[in-house]
C-alpha cells in the first residue's frame, strides 16, 4: 500500500485525474469504477478539465458504479445512478452506453446483485476503482464486520452513514434509503488499481486504522491492506492520525517520477 500526503483536496483531485489519464493513454477503453460523494469531486473536475485542454481522451473510457441505492425511483436525483452521470458521465463526453451500474429498482435484489458482478466480469474487470472512506472506516457500503471476501450484495446502512448522507437529502435523514446495493470487498479487491480518498480532519482516524491498523473486518478499508497496487491519498488533515506519516512523506519524495501513482 502506497500513502500520499497531498497539502489539499485539489492536489489530491490533480493527482488522480492524471493517474487516470495516465491510465487512458495506456489503455483507451478502460474501465473506470468511480464513486460518489463529496470527497472524488476534485477528482472528476480536474479529468474533465484535461479532457477540455486535450490532455486525456476519454472517448473510448467506461465507468462503473461502486453502490446504489435500493428503492429510489429511476431518475431520482439523487440516485447513485444520477448523480454519476450528472458528474462524471456529462462532463466527460460520455454516453451511456458506457456506463454500467447495479439496478437499485429490481424486483429480486439478489439476482440484480448477481447481474451487476457478473457484469463487470464480462467488462474485463475494473482497471483502476476510486474509494472514499466512511468515518467507521467502510468502503462502498461495506459497512464495519462486512466479510473481507463479499461480493456486489444488498447491505443495510448504518445510522452513522444515513446520518452522513442526509445533507444530500436536504438533511432529512427520513428520505436516506436504509438499503443499498454495493460491490462487496472482494469484489473491488479484484480491481487492478485501487485508490483511496480521503480529506478532511473527520477521516483521519479512519485513515490511521486502515492504513497502519490490523487487517480487520471491523474496519473494511483495511482489507486494502491485501491489494498488490492500493493507493491510498490524503490531505494533511486526513493524514493528522498517522503514526508514519513523515515515512510516507518522505518515500513519496523519492519515487522515481515514471512510476506514477
Amino acid at each position: 500500500m502506497e500513502v500520499v500526503i497531498v497539502p489539499d483536496s485539489a492536489a489530491g483531485g490533480e493527482l488522480i485525474a492524471e493517474a487516470m489519464a495516465g491510465l487512458l493513454r495506456q489503455k483507451p477503453d478502460a474501465l473506470l469504477g468511480v464513486a460518489t460523494g463529496s470527497t472524488p469531486l476534485p477528482v472528476y473536475e480536474a479529468l474533465a478539465a484535461k479532457v477540455r485542454a486535450g490532455e486525456a481522451d476519454t472517448s473510448r473510457a467506461r465507468v462503473c458504479q461502486l453502490d446504489e441505492y435500493v428503492g429510489l425511483p429511476a431518475g431520482h436525483p439523487e440516485s447513485y445512478r444520477s448523480v454519476v452521470l450528472r458528474e462524471v458521465v456529462e462532463p466527460l463526453g460520455l454516453s451511456e452506453d458506457a456506463f454500467l451500474g447495479p439496478d437499485g429498482t429490481a424486483e429480486d435484489v439478489a439476482v440484480a446483485c448477481l447481474a451487476y458482478d457478473r457484469a463487470l466480469a464480462e467488462a474485463g474487470g475494473v482497471d483502476l476503482q476510486l474509494l472514499g472512506i466512511g468515518t467507521d472506516g467502510h468502503i462502498g457500503f461495506n459497512e464495519p464486520c462486512s466479510s473481507l471476501a463479499s461480493r456486489t450484495r444488498i447491505k443495510t446502512l448504518t445510522e452513522q452513514t444515513r446520518v452522513d448522507n442526509a445533507r444530500f437529502f436536504d438533511g432529512d435523514i427520513g428520505q436516506v434509503p436504509h438499503h443499498v446495493i454495493t460491490q462487496g470487498i472482494g469484489t473491488i479487491l479484484e480491481a487492478r488499481h485501487v485508490v483511496l480518498l480521503a480529506t478532511g480532519e473527520a477521516k483521519a482516524d479512519a485513515v490511521a486504522l486502515a492504513v497502519e491498523g490490523p487487517l480487520s473486518a471491523l474496519v473494511p478499508a483495511s482489507a486494502l491492506q491485501l491489494h498488490p497496487h492500493a493507493t491510498v491519498v490524503v490531505d494533511e488533515a486526513a493524514a493528522a492520525s498517522l503514526k508514519l506519516a513523515d515515512y510516507f512523506r518522505a518515500t513519496y519524495a523519492a519515487k522515481p517520477s515514471w512510476q506514477g501513482i
